[in-house]
Formats: C-alpha cells, sequence, structure tokens
C-alpha cells in the first residue's frame, strides 16, 4: 500500500516537518509536566504493574514501551506503546515526532491505531507540541524491541481512509477559564477513556459518562461517569473534592498497595496527581459545562464469586 501524506502544519502555514526543536530548560520542564501528567504520554508508552493499585509504572520502563492492549480493551487486535526513549527515535526528527503525534502517522508513512490519540492533539498548540518532543529527547535510552501490531486489514484501510490532518496554533496568549479546562480535558484525553467503546470505536451520544469496560484480573472495571449529573456522575463534587481526589494519589506520599486478584483500576492516577491544582481546577469547570447524563457505572465486577460486585460512588466523595 502507498503511503499516507498528511496535511501538517502551524495556523501561519509553516510545514511541521520543517521545524527543528530548541531544547531549552524551561520547554523540557514543560514537556515533562505535559507528558508525564496531563497528555500522559508516558502511561501508555511505559510498561505497569498491574499487581498494584492503579498500575504504576514500572522501574526501569519509563517511555520503552511494550505495553499491550487488546481484547482486554475491547480493542481488535492487538496494540502496543511504543518505544519512545532516544534508543529508538535516534533516527526520527523532531519534524517526525510532531508529524506522529498530532496526526498519527509515523516516519514511514504508516497510520497509527487511533488508540495513540492524535485527534486530541491535533490543534494543539505549537509551544506544547515542542516542549513534549524536547522532553521525550531527555528520556534515558532503553533499547526494547516492541511486537508490531497486529490489526485485521479491514481495520488497516479504514485507518488509511482517517483524516490525517494538524494545525497546531502558534498563539502565546495565556488561556483561562472554561476554554482552558476545555484544552486541558482534551489534551489529557479524559474524554477516551470516560466514554463507551463499541469495537474500539467512541460512542458519541454520551460523552464522559463513563461505561468503557477493561478486563483486568479478577473481573472487569468500567469508566465513571464524570458528567455533571448529581446522582450518578460528580454534580455533587466541589471543585476542591475533585482535586482531592485525584491529589490523593500522589507518589510522595501514597504508595499503590497490591490488589491480588481484587479490584484495581486502569486509570493512572499516580500521573495524574501530579497535576497543578489550578490544572485540575480548569478540567472540573469545564466538566461542569457538558451534558449530564444519568448512567450509572458499576466500576467492578468481579469474576469470583468470594468477591463482591464494587458500585461506583462517585456522585459522593466523602462517603468514602
Amino acid at each position: 500500500m502507498s503511503c499516507v501524506h498528511p496535511t501538517v502544519q502551524t495556523d501561519k502555514g509553516e510545514s511541521l516537518r520543517t521545524i527543528t526543536v530548541k531544547p531549552t530548560p524551561a520547554r523540557i520542564e514543560r514537556g515533562r509536566y505535559l507528558a508525564n501528567h496531563v497528555a500522559a504520554c508516558l502511561d501508555c508508552h511505559s510498561r505497569r504493574d498491574w499487581t498494584r493499585l492503579a498500575g504504576p509504572i514500572k522501574s526501569g520502563t519509563l517511555g520503552a514501551g511494550g505495553e499491550e492492549y487488546g481484547k482486554n480493551y475491547g480493542l481488535p487486535g492487538r496494540i502496543y506503546g511504543r518505544n519512545l526513549t532516544p534508543s529508538a527515535l535516534s533516527d526520527w526528527t523532531d519534524g517526525d515526532l510532531l508529524v506522529a503525534i498530532t496526526t498519527g502517522v509515523n516516519k514511514q508513512g504508516k497510520p497509527l491505531f487511533p488508540l495513540m490519540p492524535y485527534r486530541n492533539y491535533h490543534q494543539m498548540r505549537l509551544d506544547d507540541a515542542v516542549a513534549i518532543v524536547a522532553y521525550l529527547r531527555t528520556l534515558d535510552p532503553i533499547a526494547n524491541d516492541v511486537p508490531t501490531a497486529r490489526v485485521p486489514a479491514p481495520i488497516r484501510l479504514g485507518l488509511r481512509l482517517m483524516p490525517h490532518r494538524a494545525v497546531l496554533r502558534t498563539d502565546t496568549t495565556a488561556l483561562s477559564g472554561v476554554a482552558y479546562g476545555r484544552y486541558l480535558t482534551q489534551m489529557a484525553g479524559c474524554a477516551d477513556c470516560h466514554t463507551r467503546r463499541i469495537m474500539g470505536k467512541l460512542v458519541a451520544k454520551a460523552p464522559f459518562a463513563g461505561g468503557m469496560a477493561v478486563q483486568v484480573t479478577g473481573g472487569v472495571v468500567q469508566s465513571a461517569n464524570i458528567t455533571p449529573e448529581p446522582e450518578t456522575g460528580i454534580g455533587r463534587w466541589t471543585q476542591q473534592d475533585f482535586i482531592n481526589r485525584f491529589k490523593a494519589y500522589d507518589p510522595t506520599h501514597f504508595i499503590a498497595p497490591s490488589v491480588g486478584d481484587g479490584f484495581n483500576t486502569v486509570m493512572p492516577w499516580t500521573l495524574y496527581a501530579g497535576m497543578t491544582e489550578t490544572d485540575l481546577g480548569a478540567i472540573y469547570d469545564y466538566l461542569r459545562t457538558v451534558p449530564p447524563v444519568k448512567h450509572q457505572v458499576i466500576v467492578f465486577s468481579a469474576t469470583n464469586n468470594k468477591q463482591r460486585t464494587k458500585t461506583d460512588r462517585l456522585s459522593n466523595p466523602k462517603s468514602e
């Protein structure tokens, strides 16, 4: 098959392919923050320890890829997080990385499976995109030969027909309010997990209403309803409730316990816990504007009869 040729430019018409990133300390630090705590790139592109609550990243695997996503996530085929360390990207230009991140097309012209949320990044601010690239260049090089994705032929054809276009914004004016929260929510991919999927495709009728199912050891976990519906969503949460839920998993004081074959979650709490309270508050403010959907979610259904089903109690965080 022929290569996919994405449209990639800034809102001023500059091609992303020609950009060379200058790795200033401030830019690297911004990229570190975004890659670890907002876009959470290192969540999918590292190995996670599923024997412990929330699957913290395994030591020595940061950015090295190899995590498998397949039928357990309701996806067709087997997809693997790629190696993003300099060991695997030494022959990628900064432009190659910007194109892959924002359009979902690799340097060989092959489309990436949209588990990689490039559709969330296609209108990212240019400063943020280049900051992530600058940070990835600083990761410890880890040699890790990641398997090739196995995706059925009809799906591969469909991926080629998807739009692969990015227009990155060059405006550096500080965002604020709900607009800023929406930008962060999109970058963090909240809707990607907190919306049901059918054959890997998001069900557009109820965004943020939860119910995406993932098979884990001991049962099935489903994502929570994070719409502002008061009974089954987060409508009764205050902004501080929302912030506190994330900060409870801050690795500076949270040590992930062993879960055995009991309840676990695929939510990368320990990464998102590193977000600033300002950014978490902005996400909360945006989520208050999405349509409320009454949808009770069973967050964990055990396959072992000795275990109990855990009902979602997100509508009353103070009860936990």
